[in-house]
């Protein structure tokens, strides 16, 4: 049954992901989970947040891009990924001290699937959110308009 993004919460609410969660990058398999969590914001696809221990690590690093604030959330810390000596900035970034009620989040990773070679919930590959500074991943049982397209930042 279809999900409609518009009946999402605000604030945001963290639930399990209930799909398998896989992303390649650069022909590496950067994260491969069924421990996942999703955040789930009125207008926006999910935003998967993968454990530590189910992501590639040891290809991380601290970006250089500035971290950012959410309102519900807190400050993100953006990653990027160097693999086989080429930098891939901002792939992903996570919560290392998320606000009161998103704790669940504290440390998970999350991944912007349009700037992965390819990522996937079970078996579906999925689709990235409009514009570059959302990370929902969208996938076929899910009903939009989503936010993050020209037009709508006033959402």
């Amino acid at each position: 049954m279809p999900e409609s993004v518009w009946d999402y919460p605000r604030p945001p609410a963290v639930e399990p992901q209930p799909r398998r969660v896989r992303a390649v990058l650069a022909g590496v398999l950067l994260a491969d989970s069924t421990r996942a969590l999703r955040v789930l914001e009125t207008s926006h696809p999910p935003t998967i947040y993968i454990p530590p221990a189910d992501v590639r690590t040891d290809l991380l690093e601290p970006s250089a891009q500035a971290s950012s604030w959410c309102e519900f959330k807190g400050r993100a810390s953006y990653l990027d990924a160097v693999i086989d000596g080429r930098r891939f900035a901002a792939i992903g970034w996570r919560y290392d001290d998320p606000a009161p009620g998103y704790g669940a989040l504290a440390g998970a990773i999350a991944l912007y699937p349009g700037r992965l070679e390819a990522a996937w919930l079970d078996d579906e590959l999925v689709l990235a959110q409009p514009g570059d500074f959302y990370g929902g991943w969208i996938s076929s049982d899910l009903v939009g308009p989503f936010k993050g397209g020209p037009g709508t930042a006033g959402w």
